[in-house]
């Protein structure tokens, strides 16, 4: 049995009643990136330079790291947890991980749960940390590169671009984890000036854009499949809602690529932006005038 009275053995851990539970204490007295516990970090698209240096010193001094198996690139693994025990959370459910981490961080040992991408999509990662928090093990997160970034950077273009795009969403197709009505896709296609990013969506590439074109959306509108973006394999494939199924399936991709619609895809027809326009620098040129006066 536990000697904590207030918490019940390794075996009967149940996350759900963290879950549950108000959390009326998530804010702490630290900034991202910092804190005491258990740090949640994000290990980026895939290119190993492409961690942070937080997450970098982290990984460094870990004993034990908790990662998402092959969604993180085994480089990054091998140059920065070469002294660490290594353990993929892919088929592990809350009721095993939960103890594994809380174990190991009570009997002294020094541990990092390293999501891909960042942690804060998509990622599961409240769910594992208010269990840990309502197993007495404090938590916190330290960000990373989400995929559609490294896939911006790799088509170089911006996902918001003046006049053309002044919105992001961050979406996912329907499917087991969401339902017809909580899709969204075509919505934020509709509205015109909006970028929007499908995560976990490779497998159904050809029906979304089925539905796209159902919906009415003008079948020249851009879109990338960006695979793997920032990994050794990288690969992008250019289309239009129209074309990108066929090519999609072409390539036999079935995960681990970003999908991105809209206008700022080509990164063309933007306006010059205010921020480097004459007017930001009347203040400077009034200055200068003021001075010669």
């Amino acid at each position: 049995m536990s000697d904590d009275p207030g918490r019940a053995d390794s075996d009967e851990t149940d996350p759900q009643d963290a879950i549950d539970a108000v959390a009326s204490d998530r804010v702490h007295d630290h900034s991202a990136g910092d804190g005491e516990g258990i740090p949640f970090v994000g290990a980026g698209p895939g290119d190993p330079r492409l961690l942070t240096v937080a997450g970098r010193d982290l990984l460094a001094d870990a004993d034990l790291v908790v990662h998402a198996g092959s969604l993180v690139n085994s480089e990054l693994l091998e140059e920065y947890c070469a002294d660490a025990e290594t353990v993929s959370s892919i088929g592990k459910d809350l009721e095993e991980l939960v103890p594994l981490m809380r174990d190991a961080y009570e009997a002294g040992d020094t541990v990092v749960r390293l999501h891909s991408g960042d942690p804060a999509v998509y990622g599961a990662a409240l769910e594992q940390m208010d269990a840990l928090e309502h197993e007495g093990v404090p938590t916190y997160i330290v960000p990373g590169v989400t995929s559609a970034f490294a896939a911006s950077a790799t088509m170089r273009t911006q996902l918001t671009l003046n006049e053309v795009a002044n919105h992001v969403a961050f979406t996912r197709p329907q499917g087991k984890t969401l339902t017809e009505e909580e899709d969204h896709i075509s919505e934020f296609v509709g509205m015109g000036d909006v970028t929007t990013c499908i995560y976990l969506g490779t497998h159904a590439v050809s029906e979304t854009m089925e539905r796209l074109l159902e919906d009415g959306h003008d079948p020249e509108t851009p879109v990338a499949a960006v695979y793997h973006a920032s990994w050794p394999d990288e690969e992008v494939i250019e289309g239009t809602i129209e074309t990108i199924g066929d090519r999609v399936e072409e390539a036999g991709y079935r995960a681990s690529a970003m999908i991105i619609i809209g206008d700022a895809v080509g990164g063309e027809d933007y306006e010059r932006s205010f921020l480097y326009g004459g007017w930001a620098n009347r203040g400077s040129d009034s200055d200068s005038q003021e001075a010669d006066d």
